[in-house]
């Protein structure tokens, strides 16, 4: 993409260089990122210079400078086709460039081998969509390698069973959904995976997907422009089963509880009720806000590509993980696995592990059927 075309594709001449988009960045203090800079670069001098690279990888693509920006620009997207560029000439840190590999080679972006994806449910009753199921739970690749990730999958699956629901997964021929390749700017090997996960989905006829994901989620709803089937977030997904009376946690936890917002199920796609629905319908939890939630919430630092670069800088999950802490919360709610992740770190970080728990909603809803 040239930057021409980059200019007129994003409405670069739009931009009154108010400054919110830099103002409102989570990161930009922590890596000096200037969108303005890079959008006045590019627009008026027909240029782009990558200045630090921590700058450009330093963006997480939450979203919060096109929710803010008065004239309804997008900046993140912008900065995703800066990347395309420099994807292109691959100038790009050697942990990036892996991981596009291994999602190419090996359908993730973990350098794992695809026999390992389904590991997480070999002692589980969890079938293959082609065995007669009717709503595909998409596991992703984070949820389905990463060994802490792991146990969301297997609370969601004991509470769809508990529910009765008639679901299966894909098992080794799931393939990533591409969501962070886009993100990094790798758009050609992105509309590959589209390709191939449609192919895939038209397959067996898949009309429903459950996602525990908000980047699949996202990718899935947004990225993938199709009508062929529907996309359910998990916790979308948990609240209707409570609505529809299928699921009644019957365990009172007794614990004091707060929930932190992904920016890819919030700021992306305004979910926000759901998650905190589910949460509510369990017994004996006390359900705490941020100052700073729902449109406002701290991204964790985990999308757009920077679960794979190290970008120096005090981490914006351990101010969340402090913030909780503060008011007293037991568990740090999430809904996301990189919020999972990174939350996690977090709390070993700041030296809270004897203070509080990370825990994705699915697995605090699972303990309450025990």
């Amino acid at each position: 993409m040239s930057l021409q075309e980059i200019i007129q594709r994003h409405n670069l001449f739009e931009c009154i260089q108010c400054g919110v988009c830099t103002g409102g960045c989570p990161v930009s203090k922590k890596v000096n990122l200037n969108i303005r800079r890079y959008m006045r670069e590019v627009a008026v001098l027909g240029r782009i210079t990558i200045h630090p690279p921590n700058e450009l990888w330093g963006c997480t693509t939450c979203s919060t400078c096109g929710v803010r920006c008065p004239k309804q620009l997008k900046p993140y997207e912008f900065l995703i086709d800066i990347r395309s560029i420099v994807v292109e000439r691959g100038e790009v840190a050697p942990t990036i460039r892996d991981a596009l590999e291994s999602v190419y080679m090996n359908g993730n972006p973990w350098g794992r081998v695809r026999g390992k994806r389904i590991e997480w449910c070999s002692d589980l009753n969890v079938k293959h969509f082609s065995q007669g199921a009717e709503i595909l739970y998409y596991v992703g690749c984070t949820t389905s390698y990463d060994m802490r990730a792991q146990n969301v999958a297997r609370s969601l699956a004991k509470c769809l069973n508990s529910a009765k629901v008639n679901f299966g997964i894909l098992g080794e021929g799931e393939n990533c959904c591409g969501s962070e390749v886009y993100c990094m700017g790798e758009k050609g090997l992105f509309d590959y995976l589209v390709e191939e996960n449609t192919k895939i989905f038209n397959k067996y006829n898949i009309k429903e997907i459950i996602v525990n994901c908000p980047h699949g989620f996202d990718a899935f709803k947004n990225r993938y422009k199709q009508e062929s089937f529907v996309v359910w977030h998990h916790s979308q997904f948990l609240a209707k089963l409570i609505d529809e009376g299928k699921i009644s946690p019957a365990r009172s936890l007794n614990k004091t509880v707060i929930y932190h917002d992904p920016c890819y199920l919030g700021k992306r796609n305004n979910v926000f009720e759901e998650p905190r629905k589910v949460i509510e319908n369990i017994s004996g939890v006390k359900l705490l806000e941020f100052d700073r939630s729902r449109g406002r919430s701290i991204c964790c630092e985990g999308g757009g590509g920077r679960m794979w670069i190290d970008v120096p800088g005090p981490r914006l999950a351990e101010i969340r993980v402090k913030e909780a802490v503060e008011v007293g919360a037991e568990i740090l709610a999430v809904a996301c696995p990189f919020c999972l992740l990174t939350m996690e770190d977090a709390v070993k970080t700041t030296g809270n592990d004897e203070k509080i728990k990370v825990m994705d909603i699915v697995e605090i809803l699972a303990l309450a059927l025990t």
